[in-house]
């Protein structure tokens, strides 16, 4: 088997979503001793080993669940009172997501939208821009991007949304801004910001609401008006105001 850490350099590299899983701590008999570790892949395989049986089943699941939320876990094993494992001892095990697969969503690829990107791309955002329109990008930026044209909605069904989700509505028409909104507010996210005045977002509560879309407190975790207040003006500074706010809930989820 290949060096362990030459595997998670090649994980970090190609980020590739995974998890390590370490034994920290033991008592009594155990199937493997503290240090000892296993990768688990999103796909369901591993590399390495904990003791396998039912210890390392559990801890396979905790790990696709550790993948899934992107938030590291430590979990103490009782081998035989939990798992019926006759060896009777108990483990510690810390799992560890290798790549914090942050995924940022920008709905509309006009001059804040590329502004966001170009800051995104510096902090570890995975970038994938949303539009239907024919828009100019260099080819450094498509090496960059992904990019998905078409009709903002249903370009949405298209991709994953998970709790570690970022999206930032930036499209020209208010229409298509309310539209993503109302869609992108059901599915799981860290992040669900939309720019537009002040007027803009009351117009578009007050509609979520007579309509029974969304309640008040539902409303209240989307950001809108977009960014960090800091009377923003040029697509950059609009762009750094965005991603402050992205930092922010970021840091204060890790």
């Amino acid at each position: 088997m290949n060096n362990i850490y030459i595997e998670i350099e090649n994980i970090i590299r190609n980020k590739i979503a995974s998890a390590l899983c370490i034994i920290t701590e033991t008592s009594g008999s155990t199937p493997r001793k503290t240090g000892t570790k296993m990768i688990v892949y999103e796909n369901n395989t591993i590399s390495g080993t904990i003791g396998g049986g039912a210890i390392e089943k559990q801890v396979i699941t905790d790990a696709l669940n550790v993948i899934k939320l992107n938030e590291p876990l430590k979990k103490y094993y009782h081998l035989e009172k939990e798992l019926n494992m006759q060896c009777g001892g108990n483990m510690e095990v810390y799992i560890e997501p290798l790549v914090h697969n942050n995924n940022l969503y920008i709905f509309g690829a006009g001059h804040v939208g590329k502004a966001v990107a170009n800051f995104a791309k510096e902090l570890d955002f995975n970038i994938t821009f949303f539009d239907w329109r024919d828009i100019e990008f260099t080819e450094k930026e498509l090496s960059e991007y992904s990019f998905i044209k078409g009709d903002y909605l249903e370009s949405i069904d298209k991709v994953n949304f998970n709790n570690n989700t970022y999206s930032v509505i930036l499209t020209p028409s208010h229409e298509f801004d309310e539209q993503i909104l109302a869609k992108l507010g059901k599915k799981p996210f860290a992040y669900l910001g939309m720019i537009g005045s002040k007027r803009k977002v009351a117009g578009v509560v007050k509609k979520f609401i007579d309509m029974k879309l969304y309640k008040e407190e539902e409303i209240a975790k989307f950001d809108m008006p977009i960014g960090i207040p800091i009377k923003a003006e040029t697509p950059n500074e609009i762009a750094v105001s965005i991603i402050a706010k992205l930092i922010e809930v970021r840091n204060s989820k890790r």
